[in-house]
């Protein structure tokens, strides 16, 4: 956007302008509303991002220039100490080995890999083991990452098609305690906005540590009535391992967009394709006895490729009784995955490898209206909602050898569609007292064709959840919550309707349930009494029926064990100057199975402590800077809490220097003590040659990456 135009008017509720300043200004822009402020009442601001060169507050990053976000509906929070909203500055502030870890500016959330780049994260938070994204639930510009009915496993949640330097802010929620929420957002969710707009063009190019090349431009122009955004990225990397990932990765995104939050509309399409070759999980007795090195591997042909592309839209209209919001999109995502975690225990001969195929496309969308009006004088909202999405998937598993087919385990048709709708009415009662008080009702189809006629069928199921919210204060700058929710995951559809092993048909096995419920309860505080800071502390628990799970490595279900799991969570964000934050998390959490079994009650991988602290700095023109460490304790391995792995502490730094001409240069050093620590760990049993027929339990465990270096050049133009 040029000096001479006029910079857009966005006419928002409070909340909404408080996501697009933060996604101009930084984290020091989430102010918190005046006391007294009715949350129905509409305010207006203006977003501007006129000045080409970094402002005051602005990322500590050569890549990010920031820009305008929301037009069609903004990312919307929802009172709790455990919601926020994260701007893009603070996001791309942070040194980053891989696109996912964007995520971890969700406090208390733990984003790592155990396996090629290409290959969905693995996500930790309040004691999950969420594998990847089975109780948290993601979405970019309201599409859902999510993928049900996966060949990988329920949940798969692959977010490598993001650009960091593109989004404009993230809003997150933990708990299932928001109507918006339903599937997989037991543990939480997760909301990415795209940048509309971009302050200035950028272009960019990064090399780095292990064969690291990126390549990246971004450029936003007036069109018509409004604008077009365009972005494309290319990305290779090789890794430290012996055999190298060599991963390509393609990404390209186009937007046009028009008018303001409540009165617009966008339109965007994204690419993406990459390919990898895969160092998985290792035995450590395959380290230990020196036949294969920390960064070496057990089969040299695992990896995979995978490719999505989509097309989704949304919009947004203001009259006299509220705001009305639409989105639709429509996704089409293939994924080709090679792993052999066992390497000889069921197959001596050819070994244990297996191809995981998943093809799908999808489609779905979400209406809701905000009617405003009073409750006996009092300011309150009523929001009505509906959502729905459909998949149609091909999804296949397949025993190879060296990636070539070898034997078929199954390939299945399957359709799933679910609905739902929701109601949530927010009453301001006083100057310090506002409540929730909701509704969501969710309801699920699921129609299998199956290569094991057996195992083909259809499957209904619903549920209904309350969500219930209490606001106190402010009291001397303090805000008192509590917040109470029913929430869920579904299953695999295809272990809803099976009744026998497709691995050996003879074997019956028992179906699991379609939904599978959780309760949520919380009560936090959040303080801003110093100037500056802004502390939250929140106690919370959860309780699931079941944790039921579809095992797409072996085809099966495997239904697990009620459990609990309570704990606290401490965040804290410091604006110490313009030019200096700071911020500290801990989480620590208590999980358990909740019945009584002799194998014990621990839940495998479940993350007992995480923390996280840093510091940025920066301001406009000149010298930046960033250094975050991140801690991920020791969790058991197996349920009577005898085997455990090791905690992993990493600390990440960065250095740049914002030139008046236009360019930035950074350095970013990961793993800057090269730490010697695992990526992930597990225990089970494995066979390499020569061992008994049996096989072995043992740690397997993906080694964190060593130092590692990268070097980024970027112009603003």
């Amino acid at each position: 956007m040029s000096a001479s135009q006029s910079p857009p008017v966005f006419r928002t509720p409070t909340l909404l302008a408080l996501a697009c300043a933060a996604a101009l200004s930084g984290p020091a822009a989430l102010a918190r509303p005046a006391a007294g402020e009715a949350e129905a009442n509409l305010a207006e601001i203006s977003v501007t991002a006129d000045d080409p060169r970094p402002a005051a507050g602005a990322a500590a990053s050569a890549g990010y220039v920031g820009g305008t976000i929301g037009a069609g509906g903004a990312l919307r929070t929802v009172d709790a100490a455990s919601a926020g909203i994260v701007s893009g500055a603070e996001i791309n502030s942070r040194p980053i080995t891989r696109p996912g870890e964007v995520l971890e500016s969700v406090p208390g959330l733990i984003v790592t890999q155990h396996s090629g780049e290409g290959k969905a994260n693995q996500f930790f938070l309040r004691g999950f083991n969420l594998d990847h994204g089975t109780d948290i639930a993601i979405e970019v510009d309201g599409m859902p990452v999510n993928m049900r009915t996966h060949a990988h496993g329920q949940g798969y949640a692959d977010i490598n098609f993001l650009i960091p330097e593109l989004v404009g802010a993230v809003a997150f929620h933990k708990g299932p305690y928001f109507v918006r929420d339903g599937d997989f957002a037991s543990a939480g969710s997760v909301r990415i906005d795209y940048l509309d707009t971009v302050a200035k063009n950028v272009a960019l190019t990064a090399f780095g540590s292990f064969g690291y090349a990126r390549a990246l431009t971004i450029a936003s122009a007036p069109l018509g009535q409004g604008n077009l955004l365009v972005a494309g990225e290319a990305q290779v990397y090789d890794g430290p391992w012996d055999v190298p990932d060599a991963l390509r990765k393609v990404n390209g995104v186009v937007r046009y967009s028009q008018g303001t939050a409540l009165d617009g509309f966008s339109v965007t399409g994204m690419a993406y394709a990459s390919r990898w070759t895969a160092t998985n999980q290792i035995a450590s007795r395959a380290v230990s006895e020196g036949i294969i090195g920390r960064f070496g591997t057990l089969n040299p042909t695992d990896g995979g490729d995978s490719s999505r592309f989509s097309l989704s839209g949304r919009w947004s209209m203001t009259d006299d009784t509220g705001v009305t919001r639409a989105s639709a999109y429509v996704i089409r995502s293939q994924l080709n995955l090679f792993n052999d975690f066992t390497y000889f225990l069921n197959d001596p001969v050819n070994g244990d490898q297996f191809h995981q195929l998943d093809q799908r496309i999808l489609g779905g969308g979400e209406v809701s209206h905000v009617f405003q009006g009073d409750l006996f004088g009092h300011p309150m909202e009523n929001e009505i909602g509906v959502q729905t999405r459909t998949d149609a998937i091909r999804v296949g598993l397949f025993n190879t050898a060296n990636r070539q087919f070898r034997t078929g385990v199954l390939d299945d048709r399957v359709l799933e569609a679910s609905g739902a709708f929701y109601v949530d009415n927010r009453v301001r009662w006083t100057d310090w007292l506002r409540t929730s008080v909701g509704f969501r009702a969710d309801g699920y189809y699921g129609d299998v064709v199956s290569d094991t006629a057996a195992n083909s069928g259809k499957a209904r199921d619903g549920i209904v959840n309350p969500k219930l919210g209490l606001v106190l204060g402010p009291w001397f700058d303090t805000e008192l919550y509590v917040n109470y929710g029913g929430g869920f995951h579904s299953n695999d559809v295809r272990g809803v309707t099976a009744t026998v092993d497709p691995a050996s048909p003879l074997f019956n096995i028992a179906r699991s349930p379609f939904l599978v419920p959780s309760t949520g309860y919380e009560v936090g505080i959040r303080n801003r009494s110093i100037a500056g800071l802004e502390t939250a502390l929140a106690l919370f628990r959860l309780d699931f029926a079941s944790e039921n799970l579809f095992q797409g490595d072996t085809g099966t279900t495997e239904p697990s064990r009620p459990s609990r799991r309570f704990g606290i969570e401490w965040t804290n964000r410091y604006a110490v100057t313009p030019w200096l934050r700071l911020e500290g998390d801990l989480t620590v959490t208590n999980a358990r199975f909740s019945d009584v079994d002799p194998v014990g009650n621990r839940i495998p991988e479940a993350p007992t402590t995480i923390a996280s602290a840093g510091f940025t700095f920066g301001e406009g023109l000149g010298w930046f800077g960033a250094m975050r460490l991140r801690y991920f304790g020791p969790r058991p391995l197996i349920e009577d809490n005898s085997v455990r792995s090791k905690p992993t502490a990493l600390l990440n730094g960065r250095v740049g220097y914002h030139f008046d001409n236009g360019l930035s240069l950074s350095l970013d050093v990961l793993n800057l003590t090269n730490a010697k620590s695992d990526q992930i760990t597990y225990y089970y049993i494995s066979r390499l040659p020569g061992e008994p027929a049996d096989g072995v339990a043992d740690r397997h465990f993906h080694p964190v990456e060593p130092t590692a270096v990268r070097l980024t050049l970027a112009g603003r133009f």
